[in-house]
């Protein structure tokens, strides 16, 4: 079966799908975009991940698309055309097609694309409980990661990074040694008293969907959990470390630039999260 995309209105063959040469989230990054889990079908989180892609439009001063009800529709439809049971629908959002200016166009339309492919759970699953590796790389990315916008030049050379090293992540720091997050996840650790602690959700890192999903299940579950920085030597010395994302859920960490944490196996807290994160997290 071809797989389906969905661009400016219409469902077409994945293969066939294209955007305008001067669409400017070619020509200039200008856009913001949103990937959500699929688990049996469903979307997961999809609330938190509409209303970040909201705020990121108008931090960017993108128009929607389109209204909130109809959107959700479109990303169901090509979910259920792509006959996808577990994986991701991925959805982007351009300030459209207009001659190349860096001045914001006056008629231009928003731009939208949507795809959906299946994963491999249980591969998944098999990696989390293996753990993964990360480095550290020096935080260069613009102050407003904020925003989720597909300028993500940065992330993509250090995620490169982190693969010709062997590892699953990189790590960002920042000019005091403390961890940012991840290329494409939130970072975090336990310490050796079982607290659980992750960077404020400030201007410096992305509010992650799986991030503010995990504060809900640790409060229902009576875990104890801050928002701080931590240094890169915290971090070596945590009992546990792991990284949040909606393509991850909640993945162990077992080394750190080649340094183990903990005993060098996933923690029970991790693992515990990851194993209970589905019994919390909303489903649509």
């Amino acid at each position: 079966m071809s797989r389906i995309a969905y661009v400016n209105g219409q469902y077409v063959r994945h293969a066939d799908a294209g955007v305008h040469i001067e669409d400017r989230g070619y020509q200039f990054g200008d856009g913001v975009y949103e990937v959500c889990e699929v688990r049996d079908g469903r979307l997961i989180d999809e609330p938190r991940h509409l209303a970040r892609l909201w705020r990121s439009l108008a931090e960017l001063k993108i128009a929607p698309p389109l209204g909130e009800a109809a959107l959700k529709i479109v990303l169901r439809e090509t979910v259920r055309r792509n006959r996808v049971r577990d994986g991701i629908v991925y959805l982007q959002v351009t300030r459209g097609v207009a001659r190349r200016d860096h001045y914001f166009p006056a008629d231009a339309a928003p731009a939208l694309v949507v795809t959906s492919r299946s994963a491999d759970r249980a591969k998944a699953d098999a990696m989390a409980e293996a753990g993964v590796k990360v480095i550290t790389v020096p935080e260069n990315r613009w102050p407003r990661v904020d925003i989720k916008s597909i300028g993500l030049l940065p992330n993509v050379l250090a995620k490169q990074q982190a693969k010709e090293a062997g590892a699953r992540e990189a790590w960002f720091v920042d000019g005091e040694g403390r961890v940012t997050e991840g290329g494409s996840t939130n970072a975090w650790i336990v310490t050796a008293e079982g607290v659980i602690v992750t960077r404020p959700a400030d201007d410096g890192i992305l509010r992650g969907v799986t991030r503010a999903a995990v504060f809900d299940m640790a409060e229902q579950l009576q875990m104890r959990i801050e928002e701080r920085p931590f240094t890169v030597e915290e971090a070596r010395r945590a009992k546990e470390a792991f990284n949040t994302a909606a393509t991850a859920i909640v993945t162990p960490v077992i080394a750190i630039d080649g340094a183990p944490v903990g005993d060098s196996k996933p923690g029970p807290v991790a693992l515990g999260l990851r194993r209970r994160f589905h019994e919390f997290a909303h489903r649509s």
